[in-house]
């Protein structure tokens, strides 16, 4: 996985799988799976997850945060931009009952030779404290990799 990088606006992650892009994008789209994944002992955990996999569709999750003061829920959500499986996934994020601007995370998913690189964009953090609320996509994309490197026979999901 390469360090986290910072370009004025935006925050970049990459990590490369060892799994198709057509696998990596259902883990990142499908309720199901975003329960399974997106969550970190301590930390945080989604509860409840939605996606109208559509441009212009809505998402939403439902995310328990455990801070230092105590469990607190969080609603997490937008609308899909751009939807083209299983190389592209861009939306907008919009952190519910927080006085931030609307943000925008984009997927890009490139397979070569039964590995995929996923590089997680997310833009439009305009300043140095919008940076750093946002500074968890390290820790996602391995939550997403070991989701995924830990499944039984993932290719055999695939061909399903």
């Amino acid at each position: 996985m390469s360090p986290i990088s910072v370009h004025d606006d935006r925050i970049v992650q990459e990590v490369t799988i060892k799994a198709g892009a057509q696998r990596v994008f259902a883990a990142l789209t499908k309720p199901e799976e975003l329960l399974q994944w997106w969550a970190a002992e301590g930390k945080f955990k989604v509860t409840h997850a939605e996606c109208n996999l559509q441009p212009g569709g809505k998402w939403l999750m439902r995310v328990t945060s455990c801070g230092p003061d105590a469990p607190r829920a969080l609603t997490v959500c937008g609308e899909y931009l751009t939807v083209e499986p299983p190389r592209l996934l861009e939306y907008t994020w919009i952190l519910e009952r927080e006085d931030l601007p609307e943000t925008l995370v984009r997927w890009d998913l490139d397979e070569k030779d039964g590995y995929t690189t996923v590089r997680v964009t997310h833009s439009g953090l305009i300043t140095e404290e919008l940076r750093a609320r946002h500074d968890g996509w390290p820790l996602l994309v391995t939550l997403l990799k070991s989701y995924i490197h830990n499944e039984p026979d993932i290719a055999a999901k695939e061909r399903a």
